[in-house]
């Protein structure tokens, strides 16, 4: 049979963080993590952990054992969640590395944002780091996946990733990205860009992912794809499906589910390969090509995401309308509903707004404080950092980490470490995960927000006594007082779904805590739980009129994690 299979995991954790404790800028940072106990269920065996990414964490021991017996499988995992994996679960980590470099390791953005939110600086910065990130796990192919956060992609965006390296790329996408011209197209090697592109196959993805179709079900699926004009021609062509990596630990017989299914179509004569490998033998000559193959061009929507609000879509195509709040097609503020109450995404819009602001903001502080110090090239500088950022990982690898290297492209000047950790703080305070959660008070949003806070105070210590430490001052009074955004920014101008989105009503809901001992949006809270323990002197006058015992870390839960087994099911709490 000339139908080939490939499966793609992705791996993200965003962290538990609730403060980032001080330091200098020259050794990775220090954090305290929520402390939340909750456990997951795999094969009949209790995985705990202190807070959610602990427990997903720790089970990642399960998958690996799994998917060492697997092949025609890639994997990538967002930076930061490795770096934890090394930190908490070393015996994880170096299974997953093997397990990485025997299969096909697709670099992926650190931190996860969503990528084309994010200036063009930002972009380049992170492209680069997450090829320097990857190099270690990368053997000398010369095609080589990449991962997108929530694979939202613009043209520009890859032409800006492809920048950052000389290998020829292979952007994992979904179907309902892609823009077909003609029917050959499908399930063949097509180029975007300088770059090749896949969309995974969303229905038999998600049919896995939530359980919807049974082993039987799932084979009889993917066969269904069987293509009699490229059989016939004796034309290799491949069916692509990608989930997360945590779509196997959806409950206690994922593992084994995603075991049989993969049996099952070896049994059925389906050779598995990666999509990169696919490209690889095109591009050799080792599967035969259809004419023109490798050579067509599949237009790719702009902005589109593998997981948007598929309901909303006007063109049936997806977007990345579930990160704005509202629709990319007609600008209208919707709402979802969670629990039982529909809620406004106008918060999304605020959210979205405020963080593209304070991104410019911290960008400014860090590049004026770097050509200050008269640094040469504080782009390299800013890329090189990662090596401080993430030095355990490098050590692991035996990678050039020290000051000297890190410090050459601003002469050695050593006050450039505290400009680099506060940008990096901004950068990881970037997660997309607040967003893609219909409800404002999470765990993820805590985190972005604290992380964001601690680089804007930072900046004002920095500064003190200069002009432009009033800029990161009225930049942390935003985060403070996020409700206020509503009449600062005229949001109830913009238009709605239902006509109510936008009332003020709506707002108020979607900011309304839900969890007790404070009145505070999850916003203000975070903001507030920083800077009590950090705003000094003067500064201490910001938070004067706020109640400090409303600033507390607990939190509304995600619901998408509602079937962990929750010591407190009510809400997220934070025992420190």
């Amino acid at each position: 049979m000339e139908m080939k299979y490939a499966h793609h995991f992705h791996a993200y954790q965003p962290g538990d963080i609730v403060y980032v404790k001080d330091g200098d800028g020259d050794k990775p940072i220090e954090y305290k993590e929520r402390k939340s106990p909750v456990a997951i269920r795999i094969r009949g065996e209790e995985v705990k952990g202190e807070n959610w990414t602990r427990a997903m964490l720790y089970s990642y021991e399960h998958i690996a054992d799994t998917l060492s017996r697997m092949k025609g499988v890639s994997i990538d995992i967002e930076p930061f969640t490795f770096l934890m994996l090394l930190r908490y679960h070393k015996s994880a980590f170096e299974e997953t590395v093997e397990l990485l470099r025997r299969f096909d390791a697709v670099p992926t953005t650190p931190f996860h944002p969503i990528v084309p939110h994010l200036d063009e600086f930002e972009q380049r910065i992170l492209a680069r780091v997450s090829f320097d990130f990857y190099a270690p796990l990368m053997d000398d192919r010369p095609v080589i996946g990449y991962w997108l956060p929530e694979a939202v992609i613009t043209r520009r965006t890859a032409q800006l990733v492809e920048s950052s390296t000389d290998k020829r790329l292979v952007f994992l996408l979904d179907e309902r990205q892609l823009l077909y011209d003609f029917p050959q197209a499908k399930h063949s090697c097509n180029r975007y860009s300088s770059s090749f592109v896949f969309g995974r196959e969303w229905r038999i993805s998600d049919a896995f992912a939530f359980n919807t179709l049974d082993v039987p079900g799932l084979i009889r699926e993917t066969l269904s794809y069987h293509d009699d004009h490229k059989e016939n021609l004796g034309v290799p062509y491949l069916i692509f499906t990608a989930s997360d990596l945590e779509s196997l630990l959806g409950n206690p017989a994922q593992l084994d589910r995603f075991t049989a299914w993969m049996e099952g179509l070896e049994r059925n004569g389906v050779e598995r390969v990666s999509a990169m490998e696919f490209v690889r033998k095109k591009l050799s000559g080792e599967f035969k090509r259809l004419d023109g193959e490798c050579s067509f061009e599949m237009p790719v929507k702009d902005y589109s995401a593998w997981s948007d609000y598929f309901d909303l879509s006007l063109d049936g195509k997806t977007s990345d309308s579930r990160w704005l709040g509202y629709r990319r097609a007609d600008g209208k503020v919707f709402a979802r509903e969670v629990g039982g109450r529909k809620i406004s995404q106008l918060w999304k819009v605020a959210f979205t707004r405020l963080f593209e602001e304070l991104n410019r903001v911290v960008r400014l502080g860090v590049l004026k404080g770097l050509a200050e110090l008269g640094a040469d090239n504080a782009e390299e500088f800013l890329v090189r950092y990662t090596r401080i950022f993430f030095r355990d990982y490098y050590d692991h690898f035996d990678m050039e980490t020290s000051l000297d290297y890190v410090l050459e492209p601003v002469s050695g000047e050593r006050n450039a470490l505290k400009l680099g950790r506060i940008y990096y703080l901004a950068l990881l305070a970037n997660h997309s995960c607040p967003r893609f959660w219909e409800n404002l008070d999470t765990r993820v949003a805590f985190g972005n927000v604290s992380v964001m806070a601690k680089a804007l105070v930072e900046l004002m210590e920095y500064f003190d006594g200069d002009e432009l430490q009033g800029l990161f001052i009225e930049a942390y009074l935003k985060l403070l007082n996020f409700e206020s955004l509503y009449h600062l920014w005229n949001l109830s101008a913009m238009p709605s779904m239902e006509g109510w989105e936008t009332s003020e009503k709506a707002w108020l809901d979607a900011l309304k805590p839900e969890v007790p001992g404070s009145g505070y949006n999850v916003v203000t809270r975070a903001a507030l739980y920083v800077g009590k323990r950090d705003l000094r002197d003067e500064l201490r006058a910001l938070i004067g009129h706020y109640n400090p015992d409303w600033a507390v870390a607990d939190t509304g839960h995600i619901p998408g994690e509602v079937h962990g087994e929750w010591e407190n099911r009510e809400w997220c709490e934070h025992r420190g």
